[in-house]
């Protein structure tokens, strides 16, 4: 006799379920990301596939890009693309380009090789952005960097997707295709800052006078969905249409009162995302290609410490506080786990474990990045002074 359980009471098992776990990550300072990728792993069989699951944890991701693309109005994204391009180029280099070369001379095809590229790629900025709260290193010179960087891999990343969503979906990308990719991009870029500037810089007085009110939410929340599902209606990533939306909503200059609104909902479906992600995932007969994933794991702690280093010094940073960002670089996270989310299930498997691992040996670095660098770069004792007599 089968036993029927509400919908309800699943999720209420579900979310004391994260509750417990979270509670684990916040005892031992592991990030919550991966604590609820492995939950996802345990309860796989339980759950299934659950298009609800996948569609509140869509919401989350969409929620976590729109409130970044909120920190940066355009003429301070402008800004800041610009000084820090020569670093995101070399990023994309070294993290996408190498790795490809490397994934192809194991043996793997051209079309792996870019979705392994594209996992690799990416710094996890939710695991960034919170680990340089918690570690009081927002003030720190290297800050703005790292997270000029991130906004960089953040406008890389979607197109990427955009790419490998053609290619996994067996349309493939030609040079007609990839143009009207990127007119795609362009046109959907515009628009966001043809918005931003004409309409919602003069609403600030609609803000000031509706923000406070209960159904506010609903316009700010509505304004993020559309634009991604607008960015999804043109085959492009949903996170780029979440991005661009928050840079629309910045030109109201009011980022601080609408990020105590959204910061709840973000934090109830965001989790979600991952603990979906993790019921993707089925070890089945092991973990493959174990070569190529010890590999790369080097190579990705290798290059972004290349990255940071020298291009820091690019950014005008000094040597000390450049190596500094390197050793804060390594981890990976919601970028990397969208482009693994795209990959059959022995690649999908294989960008698991790679995601897990270097997020595990990334915050480990960040957390001790002060220290290897004072190693290196020891502070400077003050000279002596002889008094007379």
């Amino acid at each position: 006799m089968d036993i029927y359980i509400p919908v309800l009471m699943s999720a209420g098992v579900i979310f004391l379920l994260m509750f417990i776990f979270g509670l684990i990550s916040l005892k031992f300072k592991i990030p919550e990301v991966i604590i609820y990728i492995l939950l996802g792993v345990v309860l796989a069989s339980l759950l299934g596939e659950s298009h609800l699951l996948y569609l509140i944890g869509e919401v989350g991701i969409v929620l976590l890009f729109f409130m970044l693309g909120m920190e940066f109005p355009i003429k301070q994204l402008l800004k800041v693309a610009k000084k820090v391009t020569p670093a995101g180029t070399l990023d994309v280099v070294l993290n996408i380009g190498v790795t490809m070369i490397i994934v192809y001379l194991f043996g793997l095809g051209l079309v792996e090789s870019l979705l392994i590229g594209g996992v690799v790629y990416a710094t996890s900025s939710s695991i960034t952005a919170k680990l340089l709260e918690t570690n009081k290193r927002m003030a720190n010179p290297e800050s703005e960097f790292i997270l000029g960087l991130l906004i960089f891999e953040d406008l890389v990343a979607p197109v990427l997707v955009a790419i490998l969503v053609g290619l996994t979906a067996g349309t493939g990308v030609t040079a007609g295709s990839f143009t009207l990719l990127m007119v795609k991009v362009v046109l959907l870029t515009a628009g966001a800052i043809i918005l931003g500037q004409l309409l919602f810089k003069k609403l600030e007085n609609f803000f000031d006078r509706y923000l406070s009110s209960d159904i506010f939410i609903m316009f700010v929340i509505g304004i993020a969905l559309a634009y991604g599902g607008l960015a999804l209606f043109l085959d492009l990533s949903e996170v780029l249409g979440a991005f661009l939306a928050g840079i629309m909503i910045a030109e109201v200059r009011k980022t601080e009162q609408l990020e105590h609104l959204i910061v709840p909902i973000r934090d109830l479906t965001l989790p979600l995302f991952f603990l979906w992600f993790g019921t993707t995932i089925e070890f089945g007969s092991g973990i493959p290609y174990v070569g190529l994933l010890i590999t790369l794991v080097i190579w990705a702690i290798v290059a972004k410490i290349i990255v940071g280093i020298i291009g820091g010094r690019m950014y005008g940073l000094s040597k000390k506080v450049a190596f500094r960002a390197g050793f804060s670089l390594i981890q990976r996270g919601e970028f990397s786990i969208i482009i693994a989310a795209l990959a059959a299930t022995e690649i999908m498997v294989f960008s698991s474990v790679f995601i897990l691992a270097t997020a595990i040996i990334g915050i480990g670095f960040f957390q001790f990045a002060p220290k290897i660098t004072n190693k290196f770069y020891p502070n400077k004792k003050p000279a002596k002074v002889k008094l007379p007599g």
